[in-house]
């Protein structure tokens, strides 16, 4: 299950995802110094773009020959199994309007588990798939929600949470591997936001949600029914805990804290002792910590400056493990088989989406699974992002994601767009992104903002926004035009803003209270505060006082919030606008868009609305996601590119 501090990030999120280490600041160096030759490079179709598959998912099987991944090679999220040494993929399920997330194979057999919504209402239930093939709903029901916790170290039993009982809170199932008998162990009554069973099965570790700075972990024997939940993280001032993972003998648990500085530092709590030690430490946050099942190797992940540093280390001897070489990237989805003799992983970059490799531990080399880039793009057209910062209106340091196209020079001057991710405390990062690299391909610079408020660069940056938005945050994107502006090889006049979620409500609210950008994009944006925080899911609920610490409450800051909507204020947008919108979206419903784009429309400003009826908060159909991307080229190609810009400096 998400911490509380990840999942405040989902809410409103729509990531700008991604990997690779350059950096650079605007105050002592100018990214990537413009060429007086413009480059030449292949321009793609979005199909193209999209023809990339994109995959996740790591599971070993228990005989050591088989990955568990999910793909969207046919177009909509399905389950495959790719042989460990390499070769083509079995497709498992195929579906062909709801998308499929594998979770895990069986520990002894090839059976597995797979979530799967409907049309992207985020009420996920959990699938086993039989070896003859047949399929079984493990939490039938209507508006039910449900997540997988993992495995009992004995291969006997395995837990799934869900909302069945009270949509507010998930209860703590244990199904029979046999015979998918299940049984209560947990009644959550208290609107616990996080919960992990140990390994053993014998403790439960909770997180508590007091503010969106201060949560507390406790820790449940789950062997005594008379037993409470025991704090053990007893700050006197405000700390965000989190869960990270128990040990693999189920004698410590492993959480995260900013206790002890600026940032998320990964400590140990010995069950029996109640001792806590520093279990490790970075210059930036420490994102999460596992193990494999038999305990020889721990996995830890850093956020380095919006790219993940990720270390595997030998437990017995305390070093890294000696890796044979792979290609320059991030490490993501690392996962052991149960034996520990196979590491299964993803390596993703800018400039290459995520691939599955697998590793005899011990051998000189590593097996490339797959080739998700589509065959017909050159990776030589496509681009590496570097870091860059730029100082904001009040000197506050600004950490961005920028794309420069190759096309771009002194003499060919290219239009910007300022991406802003979801949150309202996510982060745009390092990595590979079709939609992203669609634009740059066809010469749109891309700056991904890190405004205050943005996780990874610390507690203090982390909450400069709360109760701001739309204010300081809203700032920081005016300075983020002024930083294009000073770089030669962009148009200063022709600069647009983008984002999903929260980054479409900053989209909206650049255009709603500024009039500096030529044209914005929404994607399913939040355009009424009120009404949003109103509406938020009820399986929310446990983080719902962090929400509105961030936010404000409707309740008691209406005022307020009326006034950072951008619905009421929509006879102030002049630009041009693009508002994308799923139909099941649960967490910004379509009303949202609907009175944008009307209230825009009685202006007489130009609007478009591209409604999907199949898609949520995120667009998950192949065929949509195209369409949503040809929809933002010829969007920017009509009112950026080709346009006069009346937006001032």
């Amino acid at each position: 299950m998400l911490n509380h501090k990840l999942a405040l990030t989902l809410f409103l999120s729509a990531v700008l995802v991604a990997c690779s280490p350059a950096q650079e600041t605007a105050a002592t160096a100018e990214p990537q110094a413009a060429a007086e030759s413009t480059a030449a490079v292949q321009e793609y179709p979005a199909e193209t773009f999209f023809a990339t598959t994109t995959l996740f998912g790591s599971s070993l099987s228990h005989d050591n020959a088989e990955v568990l991944v999910t793909s969207d090679a046919d177009g909509i999220f399905n389950v495959y199994s790719y042989p460990v040494g390499g070769g083509e993929p079995a497709q498992l399920t195929r579906s062909t309007s709801d998308a499929f997330a594998g979770l895990s194979w069986f520990p002894n057999d090839k059976r597995f588990l797979y979530s799967a919504d409907q049309g992207g209402n985020e009420l996920d239930h959990i699938y086993v798939r039989e070896l003859d093939g047949s399929v079984q709903d493990l939490t039938p029901g209507e508006e039910l929600k449900a997540a997988f916790l993992g495995w009992h170290a004995n291969d006997e039993f395995f837990y799934v949470m869900t909302n069945e009982r009270n949509p507010a809170n998930f209860d703590i199932y244990r199904y029979r591997t046999d015979n998918y008998s299940r049984e209560l162990i947990f009644q959550n009554d208290a609107g616990w936001a996080d919960m992990r069973v140990a390994p053993n099965g014998e403790w439960l570790a909770l997180a508590k949600v007091n503010s969106n700075k201060d949560t507390d972990l406790y820790l449940l024997d789950l062997t005594d029914a008379a037993e409470e939940p025991l704090l053990i993280t007893d700050d006197t001032n405000a700390v965000s805990n989190s869960i990270f993972s128990f040990s693999p003998d189920s004698q410590s648990l492993i959480y995260g804290t900013n206790a002890h500085g600026e940032f998320v530092q990964a400590w140990r709590y010995d069950i029996a002792s109640g001792d806590h030690s520093e279990e490790y430490t970075d210059n930036w946050d420490v994102m999460f910590v596992y193990f494999s099942e038999q305990g020889g190797y721990q996995m830890i992940g850093v956020n380095s400056d919006a790219s993940t540093k990720l270390t595997i280390l030998n437990t017995t001897t305390g070093e890294p493990i000696a890796m044979p070489g792979y290609p320059a990237g991030d490490l993501r989805g690392v996962n052991f088989s149960d034996d520990e003799s196979v590491l299964a992983f993803y390596v993703n970059s800018d400039t290459s989406p995520s691939n599955l490799y697998t590793w005899q531990v011990g051998q000189e080399q590593l097996v490339q699974v797959t080739d998700a880039l589509s065959p017909k793009i050159d990776k030589s057209d496509l681009v590496a992002s570097q870091v860059v910062r730029f100082e904001s209106f009040d000197g506050l340091e600004i950490p961005n994601i920028l794309y420069r196209p190759q096309q771009a020079s002194v003499t060919n001057k290219v239009p910007a767009v300022i991406y802003i991710h979801g949150g309202p405390g996510g982060q745009t990062r390092k990595g590979y992104n079709p939609m992203v690299q669609h634009l740059v391909n066809h010469g749109y610079a891309m700056l991904g903002i890190n405004n205050r408020g943005s996780s990874g660069y610390g507690k203090t940056f982390y909450h400069l926004d709360d109760r701001r938005h739309g204010e300081d945050d809203l700032q920081d994107v005016v300075y983020a035009k002024k930083y294009l502006q000073s770089l030669p090889w962009v148009d200063a006049d022709k600069i647009a803003v983008m984002g999903g979620s929260y980054g479409g409500y900053l989209t909206m609210a650049a255009l709603a209270f500024t009039d500096e950008f030529d044209a914005g994009i929404n994607i399913f944006g939040v355009t009424n505060w009120v009404r949003t925080l109103e509406s938020i899911p009820p399986w929310w609920a446990s983080f719902r006082q962090s929400l509105y610490d961030e936010l404000g409450d409707p309740a008691e800051h209406a005022e307020r919030l009326r006034r950072i909507s951008p619905l009421f204020h929509a006879a102030q947008v002049q630009a041009p606008v693009l508002i994308v919108q799923g139909a099941n979206d649960p967490r910004v419903l379509q009303v949202e868009s609907d009175e944008m784009v009307a209230a825009i429309r009685e202006n007489g400003v130009p609007v478009e609305y591209v409604l999907f009826d199949d898609e949520g908060h995120g667009f998950r159909n192949k065929e949509n996601r195209i369409e949503a991307q040809e929809a933002y080229l010829n969007f920017l190609e009509q009112y950026l590119r080709q346009a006069d810009s009346t937006a001032g400096d």
